[in-house]
């Protein structure tokens, strides 16, 4: 029987219903394509493990994965992944991340849920000096004593994957693969996985870009370019000068103090190659706006050569953004020379004036970020005593190395602004 209120529906009722459905849809295929690809690395360590084994068991050297390559591309020719590079990628992908390591990775998941420097650093220091390296061999070793004491009968050894994996382990598949898909190896994709596998990176490091890889959204060129210009060490090694701690609460220093970087690196294509300090000023401002990238995680783009009429002066700050995770505002002067006391005091006044006009009662207390050509830390720490606004002060380097088809990957200038207002909307309309 058909039911009246079916045509009664209101226009405005049916398109939110038709719209919720639509998100768990969408949704739904971002959760299936995630889970494939989980499961797709659950296979490759697998197979690495199993690989390795029997190459220990038998004795077997590397051309046996040439071997095994092309053995498989001749009976499953429509099988796809299976090069002999990609199965060495496999072996190496096993050998570095063995289950030991995977639960490591997940117990420092939990201990840096609120990062910060101190705890980032005794966290990879900690990875880093782990006995883990030995592991997957011990391992296969005491699998293969187990599997000769079964049987000698050479084709009886070749059990199934699954099989051979969890008798290495000596646990079950299942709590294997929970371990696995709990872990962060599986929540990026192989192409990051080679890109990380291809860098003699410590393990420690290696987690640390692979959380930064999860939480950034980036792709693999992105990841390659970050690790091929030290991000690691100058987000977190670096000796970074700045006055958060005496001018921010304790979460909102130590945020902001991780967040830094010193020194930064921008892309600068298209300035003259010998540039006086007003080209290479206005080319920063404008690369910087294309290439938030390399200002970290939550920052958005607000304005450029941003004017303020300050009695009878006019004042044009060189960039302003807002970092989500912070709720406030960053103030950006740029400066094509060597840092100089002064400098400081003009950020401060800037900060104070974005504080005035622009700070909402939601937002919390404006930071100044000062890059320069260089600076003498001991005069900038000097510099920031006495003031009470949060000021960091770091170098910058011009490179002109970024790739096209990383260029495609970044944001533009609208697309930042589109976020942006999306998200003061959304502030405006919870």
């Amino acid at each position: 029987m058909e039911n009246n209120n079916e045509h009664n529906i209101k226009k405005g009722h049916f398109d939110a219903f038709v719209h919720a459905v639509g998100s768990e849809i969408e949704q739904a295929q971002v959760r299936l394509i995630t889970a494939a690809n989980a499961q797709m690395l659950f296979h490759y360590w697998k197979m690495g493990n199993y690989i390795l084994y029997h190459q220990n068991l038998h004795g077997w050297g590397g051309k046996i994965i040439k071997k095994l390559a092309q053995a498989i591309r001749f009976n499953y020719p429509e099988k796809k992944g299976y090069s002999e590079r990609n199965l060495t990628y496999m072996c190496q992908f096993a050998r570095l991340y063995p289950l030991n390591v995977l639960r490591s990775f997940i117990e420092t998941d939990s201990i840096l849920s609120v990062p910060n420097i101190q705890n980032i650093t005794n966290e990879v220091l900690k990875l880093n000096s782990g006995q883990f390296t030995q592991e997957l061999t011990a391992q296969i070793q005491s699998a293969d004593n187990q599997s000769l004491e079964i049987t000698q009968e050479v084709p009886a050894q070749f059990q199934n994957v699954e099989k051979t994996v969890a008798t290495i382990y000596k646990i079950k598949i299942e709590d294997i693969e929970d371990l696995f898909l709990a872990s962060p190896i599986a929540r990026i994709n192989w192409a990051s996985h080679m890109v990380i596998l291809n860098n003699p990176l410590p393990l420690g490091v290696r987690y640390w870009y692979m959380k930064q890889s999860v939480e950034m959204g980036w792709s693999s060129n992105v990841l390659k370019m970050q690790i091929e210009s030290n991000l690691y060490d100058r987000q977190i090694k670096s000796n970074k000068v700045n006055n958060f701690t005496a001018t921010l609460p304790a979460p909102q220093s130590d945020l902001a103090n991780y967040l830094l970087k010193d020194p930064y690196i921008f892309d600068l294509a298209g300035a003259k190659e010998k540039a006086d300090e007003r080209d290479i000023e206005e080319q920063l401002v404008k690369h910087v706006t294309h290439y938030l990238l390399e200002m970290g995680n939550g920052f958005a783009f607000v304005a450029r050569q941003k004017h303020f009429q300050i009695g009878d002066s006019d004042f044009f700050a060189d960039l302003i953004l807002y970092n989500i995770k912070l709720h406030a505002y960053v103030v950006v002067e740029l400066k094509a020379t060597p840092f100089k006391p002064e400098y400081a005091g003009l950020l401060n006044f800037y900060i104070n004036v974005v504080d005035d006009k622009l700070r909402g009662e939601n937002d919390n207390k404006t930071i100044g970020l000062l890059l320069c050509r260089g600076k003498d830390e001991v005069v900038a720490q000097y510099a920031l005593a006495g003031y009470d606004q949060p000021i960091g002060i770091s170098d910058y380097q011009l490179s002109k190395a970024v790739p096209e088809n990383l260029k495609s990957a970044l944001p533009s200038i609208e697309e930042v602004e589109e976020e942006l207002t999306l998200f003061l909307d959304k502030d405006k309309n919870p």
